[in-house]
């Protein structure tokens, strides 16, 4: 049980620093004035102060607490279920988030640069935005096929 734990552990936090490490290193280019221009994406430098599409923005300094709160408990309950299955896209989703959360308190909102132009205007991204949704369509997949979980 002690070796089941501490691999869960392991794969969790490592996948969880990991991601956060290459976030975090990523929006620094950004921060530092790295820009880039083409007909449809531009990475460019803006301060999201709400969640997904600016939503929430109204709530401010109370938002990074919020979600503190809300990653810390999903944190808890990945350890919780015990499942090793879940814990490299767990990593994945709590790594991203932890670094979104980051950002609110150093830059007072989430670094995000990649802006999708290309036929239609796409919200302003970042890779933890992305490793956040890759994290939860394989936890999806995981949860509507057991099978694929086997601990």
């Amino acid at each position: 049980m002690l070796n089941h734990t501490l691999r869960l552990s392991a794969i969790l936090f490592l996948s969880l620093i990991g991601i956060f490490i290459i976030d975090q290193n990523i929006k620094m280019l950004f921060v530092d004035g790295f820009r880039y221009y083409t007909d449809c994406i531009d990475l460019i430098l803006v301060y999201n102060k709400g969640v997904a599409f600016s939503m929430l923005s109204f709530l401010d300094e109370s938002l990074k607490y919020i979600q503190l709160v809300m990653v810390s408990g999903v944190l808890l309950y990945i350890i919780y279920m015990q499942k090793i299955c879940y814990a490299f896209p767990a990593g994945l989703m709590l790594g991203g988030a932890f670094s979104n959360i980051y950002d609110r308190f150093i830059h007072g909102g989430v670094v995000d640069m990649v802006y999708w132009h290309c036929g239609f205007n796409f919200a302003v991204f970042n890779f933890a935005d992305v490793m956040i949704d890759v994290a939860v369509a394989w936890i999806l997949l995981l949860n509507f096929r057991p099978k694929l979980c086997k601990s």
